[in-house]
């Protein structure tokens, strides 16, 4: 079952972040279905969740990477 989550991470990984809002935007049309299990709901929410934090993380390391131009020209980190 630990291959089965690490198979998911490296699929993830491989998403741009444009793509996982995307899938999460699939996620949520499935979650608004009338059709849906309850089983199939959860499924759709979970996998909904991790693709959320995989976006935040993605998202958080480009904001540690962003810099600003000071004043006297000099790059410092954004904080």
């Amino acid at each position: 079952m630990a291959a089965k989550k690490k198979e998911e991470l490296q699929e993830e990984k491989k998403l741009s972040v444009e793509e996982a809002f995307a899938a999460i935007e699939d996620k949520i049309e499935a979650l608004d279905s009338e059709d849906i299990s309850l089983e199939d709901s959860f499924k759709e929410y979970q996998e909904g969740m991790k693709l959320l934090k995989y976006c935040h993380e993605a998202i958080e390391a480009v904001e540690q990477k962003v810099q600003k131009i000071a004043e006297d020209g000099s790059l410092e980190d954004f904080e």
